[in-house]
């Protein structure tokens, strides 16, 4: 019972620290942070154990389907240079950075722990960025740049992980035998979660039932990651792969009704799964802490500490060389088709140096260590601090930072939004226009007045709701106080009342379709 009544306070806690974060345009990670902090050293919290296994299944699969799944493709393309350099780049020197700073400190940590760490602490969070990103008017191509990087540098930071990890618990390491595994496990990653999203397509689509169609998106997207994982292929880039083509396929094969409920579900869960995270991870910290006499305490501080000055200062090196070389490249050889379209800005620059937050991944990845490996207790302290650091520092100074910098959204997707709106309506006009019906005739009104104001508005400012639906709405809701009289008088029983309960749910939600 005590365990039940801690898990719904922690739930009530959140929702409570998700308000206030909104509030005070927070991002809701950097008090989910402090929180698992100050519960590591609450005297009468429970002692929750998690099984290192489960860690990065439970925690990471999910979270990182639901950023692959909005993961556009054609902006992945248009910014390939920068996501790759971040992705492959950033990561392997951050890595090497805190490999060598960690080493330094600590001389008895073996090279293989030492970068296992480092991969550990190198990839910023796609749920930590997402919910900071989303609060603040970035250009768009520099949104698009760190949305990419946050949802692929994990595949990279975790096979340069998986690796170390093999090789300190093996103490073993040749190249000429792990080479072609890394290249047949990544090439077989993708074509296996290309095939498990055609597969989960073919079952899906004869589901016709909310709640299990719900069921099974869950089940499928950890069954993929755990076939993954026995196959010897990368459970991340499998999931990635899966995902995006899903995201491909299922809204044309989707109906509204499963579409509209699962989305909901969907962002529970991410938002459910972050608040666990950050809780357990604190749980687990608060023995690691106990045991250690003042002296240790001190000196694994120290490791903490230097670890997020260099993650920060690594990432902020980087990415403003890479900026002065393509500049410099730009104005030497001008402008060709293998460098961005648009040079790269100091300011553009400073901002992705700064969105470097650690989340979930950098948790997850920790405890998922072996029990016995070396030095763990240190890794697991320093990496919490890590992903404290820099979402209380670096997340509560971004929005002042792109404030004092000037930038501003340069708004290119409701120009595409207003663009496709009038396409989309022509296509339905032309689809009615041979019906002489009344309630044809009544639509082609509406869809001409929508179509009128897309062709008047190339900016997409205006909001695309019908013009009747402000009306639908005031009718909608005299409706439902209608029925709940009848449903209080006894005049119906309930079962009638929530059968028209869902009908007028449905109505309201295409009324609400455009606000």
């Amino acid at each position: 019972m005590i365990t039940f009544e801690w898990i719904i306070g922690l739930l009530v806690a959140s929702v409570i620290v998700s308000a206030l974060a909104r509030r005070l345009g927070i991002p809701y990670p950097t008090f989910l942070a402090v929180g698992g902090m100050l519960l590591a050293f609450l005297p009468w919290a429970p002692a929750w154990a998690l099984e290192p296994e489960l860690a990065l299944a439970l925690f990471v699969a999910p979270v990182l389907l639901d950023a692959a799944y909005d993961t556009s493709l054609r902006d992945l393309r248009d910014n390939w240079l920068p996501v790759t350099t971040l992705v492959f780049v950033a990561v392997g020197v951050t890595t090497a950075c805190v490999a060598v700073v960690a080493r330094w400190l600590v001389p008895d940590l073996p090279w293989s722990a030492a970068i296992a760490l480092g991969a550990i602490v190198a990839p910023p969070d796609a749920a930590a960025a997402t919910a900071i990103l989303r609060s603040v008017k970035l250009p768009y191509r520099i949104l698009k740049i760190l949305e990419g990087e946050s949802l692929l540098n994990d595949a990279s930071a975790l096979l340069i992980y998986r690796i170390a990890v093999g090789v300190a618990v093996t103490r073993h390491f040749s190249w000429e035998s792990f080479a072609p595994t890394i290249a047949l496990a990544l090439l077989g990653s993708l074509i296996a979660g290309y095939l498990f999203a055609k597969l989960s397509m073919l079952l899906s689509t004869r589901i016709t039932d909310v709640p299990s169609a719900i069921i099974v998106q869950f089940a499928g997207t950890f069954t993929v990651w755990i076939l993954a994982e026995h196959l010897g292929l990368s459970g991340i880039l499998t999931i990635v792969a899966y995902a995006i083509t899903i995201a491909r396929t299922a809204p044309a094969r989707t109906p509204a009704r499963l579409r509209v409920p699962s989305y909901a579900v969907w962002e529970t869960t991410v938002f459910l799964l972050n608040v666990l995270a950050f809780m357990l991870i604190g749980m687990q910290l608060r023995p690691i802490w106990e045991r250690m006499d003042d002296t240790l305490r001190f000196d694994y501080s120290v490791v903490a500490g230097a670890v997020l000055v260099t993650v920060v200062v690594a990432r902020l090196v980087w990415v403003m060389s890479y900026n002065t070389l393509v500049r410099l490249m730009m104005t030497r050889f001008g402008r060709r088709t293998d460098l961005p379209r648009m040079p790269p800005t100091l300011q553009g620059g400073l901002v992705v140096s700064w969105c470097g937050m650690r989340g979930i991944v950098t948790l997850a990845a920790a405890v998922a260590l072996p029990e016995q490996f070396p030095h763990r207790d240190l890794m697991l302290l320093t990496a919490f601090a890590v992903v404290l650091g820099t979402l209380v520092i670096q997340g509560l100074t971004l929005r002042p930072l792109i404030a004092a910098l000037g930038l501003k959204d340069d708004n290119p997707v409701e120009r595409e939004v207003s663009h496709a709106r009038a396409i989309a309506y022509r296509a339905a006009l032309a689809e009615i226009s041979s019906d002489p019906s009344e309630e044809a005739e009544v639509l082609r009104l509406e869809y001409s007045a929508v179509l009128l104001r897309a062709e008047n508005d190339p900016d997409g400012r205006i909001s695309g709701e019908l013009p009747a639906d402000p009306m639908r709405r005031r009718a909608i809701e005299a409706a439902r106080r209608s029925l709940l009289r009848l449903r209080d008088t006894g005049v119906i029983g309930d079962d009638a009342f929530h059968l028209l309960e869902e009908e007028f749910d449905w109505a309201e939600l295409s009324a609400q379709s455009g606000v």
